[in-house]
């Protein structure tokens, strides 16, 4: 493989677009992570920019129908962030359409490189990216995207886009994966996924599933309510494994397990759903789906998965589960319990590996339906593969919650649900409390109290039964919030980290961090951190403190403290999310109640209670024989 890195739009006027996924920062980190080992390694780099001549007004048509003036040279907007800035030697080559190819000297210049193998990254995937793509694909190069370091505020024509690329006309690969070949001299991982073992565990699930849906509601109950005792029994040696697989702490994880117990004891409690009456002619029922495909997250391993698992085999559906690969081993040994309990063979399938084994697994004819948790970006994928197919989708996809507490509230109780809401676990669960909405009169006094009650929080080893704030699951996600939170202050936030010392034993420990006062619209209050940070912000009423928990895409949780008032029935009626808590912390849930999000946080029926009726059947209308 002889590379060349080809960094295309990367420029300030496209990294600024609204809407852009994943944001800014983060294709900007990762690009400059790509382009400092492309210059370490002697690749040669090429820089593709955008460039209109205002004199000429030579804009694209549709700038023109727009009236939308960008990438002129000698604005600020022209030019690439200082990490993505060209060096001395780097070509820098002006395009004024869409594909890099549209400049006149790349292909003398990729000519004279020798290069064989292009390393694409930048924006838009949707547009300039796949449009690289292509011509690069048309002129005989072996083309890689730099999966990681490429954005666009299209996310669903992105999702179609590296869907269409990937294995196709290019391949798709993270950055580290990239330095990694370019240092071994070796040539790009294709990592294509077995299909075919993807569809020999779907095809299994199919043909147990005829079987199972056929059995009486009893039939299929009883090993489900095996497996909730397996689980309550098991819940303090898993508890432990979850601490040593994913860091949280074993006080939690033990509560998370008996909450997976709970789940699969109410999953196994519903009644059966029989024929019911519609007209003098006519009657209905609700079938099962068929099979379903669940794809999970690392950071609940256990009461995520069972709390769809259990209600979709209930149901008479068939499984294939795909958990993240930090959870694998758990996810193993949670199948084992199930076997033990009686669960059929081939009735709950298991398929590892990454993302693209996730995608393989929803592409496959032989499933009916997808319940997911996970990323924005994860759900833009299964939106656009479920949608192709025409199959339900249900997908829990984050928060980004906020608390308020207003007048009459108990600070000191308030300060402190915050705070364990905000930070046990790391932040590492899509209910934590991201931010907090304090009425301006009583901010300095919470934020003293906020501070306090931080630093009481036991933080260290995840094994330790004290211990409330265990470390993030990796190093990368530990630096990724460390680079959030730097930005932040960079951009004049406060920070305050109200823990004297750092844990000494091994883990990616971040402390627990408070950010006070950013601007509403930064990137550390509109995304979702997922780690231990909570976010302060001031409101001088409480009609601008609804503005401010509204104010974010997504639409999980929100909570309020306060006295008595109308506060409550205001809060009720204006606050978009699909939880709403009363003098307690966003973070958690109940076992009995729907689970799901509004605006971004969620698509389809939501987990649980009359959720999984929802969800996991369908309708059907039958006429006559009455």
């Amino acid at each position: 493989m002889k590379p060349l890195l080809l960094l295309v739009d990367l420029q300030k006027d496209f990294l600024g677009a609204a809407g852009l996924e994943p944001v800014a920062a983060e294709v900007v980190a990762k690009a400059a992570r790509l382009l400092a080992g492309a210059r370490e390694r002697g690749v040669p780099v090429v820089h593709a920019v955008t460039s209109v001549d205002a004199a000429a007004d030579d804009r694209m048509p549709h700038w023109k129908a727009a009236d939308r003036w960008k990438c002129v040279p000698g604005t600020p907007g022209h030019a690439a962030p200082p990490e993505l800035a060209p060096a001395s030697g780097e070509r820098v080559v002006a395009k004024r359409f869409f594909s890099a190819f549209d400049a006149p000297e790349l292909d003398s210049v990729l000519a004279g490189s020798g290069a064989d193998t292009l390393i694409i990254a930048g924006v838009h995937l949707h547009g300039c990216v796949r449009a690289t793509v292509l011509d690069a694909y048309a002129r005989r190069f072996s083309v890689v995207v730099a999966e990681d370091a490429v954005g666009s505020d299209d996310p669903l024509h992105a999702a179609v886009t590296r869907r269409y690329l990937d294995g196709r006309a290019a391949r798709f690969a993270p950055v580290e994966e990239l330095l990694a070949a370019i240092s071994g001299g070796s040539d790009v991982p294709a990592r294509i996924e077995s299909v075919s073992e993807v569809a020999g565990v779907v095809g299994a699930a199919r043909f147990a599933g005829r079987h199972w849906r056929a059995l009486s509601s009893e039939k299929r109950q009883a090993p489900l309510w095996r497996m909730a005792d397996l689980l309550g029994a098991a819940a303090e040696r898993m508890a432990r494994q979850i601490a040593a697989d994913v860091g949280k702490p074993v006080t939690q994880g033990e509560g998370e397990v008996r909450r997976a117990s709970t789940l699969v004891r109410n999953a196994a409690s519903m009644p059966s759903n029989g024929l019911q009456a519609c007209g003098p002619e006519s009657q209905f029922r609700r079938v099962p789906l068929g099979v379903v495909a669940v794809v999970t997250p690392w950071n609940n391993p256990i009461a995520i998965p069972w709390g769809k698992i259990g209600p979709a085999l209930a149901l008479g559906n068939a499984v294939v589960w795909k958990p993240a690969p930090p959870a694998a081993r758990l996810a193993l040994l949670t199948l084992a319990l199930a076997k033990e309990a009686g669960l059929p063979d081939g009735v709950l399938g298991l398929v590892t590996g990454d993302h693209r084994s996730a995608a393989a697994l929803m592409s496959d004819p032989g499933v009916d339906a997808v319940s997911l948790s996970g990323s924005s970006l994860a759900g833009w994928a299964a939106q656009e593969i479920c949608a192709r197919r025409r199959i339900p989708l249900q997908a829990e996809l984050g928060g980004n919650n906020a608390a308020v507490v207003w007048e009459g509230a108990d600070l000191p109780r308030a300060a402190a649900l915050v705070a364990h809401g905000a930070f046990a676990f790391a932040g590492q669960r899509c209910t934590a409390n991201r931010r907090v909405i304090v009425a301006a009169g009583l901010f300095d006094a919470f934020l003293e109290q906020l501070a306090a009650a931080t630093a009481a929080l036991p933080w260290g080893d995840p094994l330790d039964p004290a211990t409330q704030v265990g470390p993030l699951v990796s190093s990368a996600a530990r630096d990724r919030v460390a680079a959030l939170v730097a930005r932040a202050a960079g951009n004049g936030a406060r920070v305050l980290t109200p823990h004297a010392a750092a844990p000494t034993g091994p883990g990616a420990y971040h402390p627990p961090t408070i950010v006070v006062e950013p601007a509403p619209d930064s990137e550390i209050v509109q995304e979702e951190s997922f780690g231990p940070v909570l976010c302060v912000e001031r409101a001088r009423d409480f009609e601008e403190a609804l503005d401010l928990v509204n104010g974010v895409r997504q639409g999980l949780v929100g909570a309020l403290f306060a006295g008595p008032g109308r506060w409550r029935e205001r809060f009720e009626e204006a606050v978009r999310a699909g939880i709403l808590k009363w003098d307690t912390s966003t973070a958690d849930a109940d076992a009995f109640a729907p689970f799901g999000g509004w605006k971004a946080s969620g698509v389809g029926p939501p987990e649980h209670g009359p959720g999984n009726l929802e969800f996991y059947t369908r309708y059907q209308a039958i006429y006559g024989g009455a």
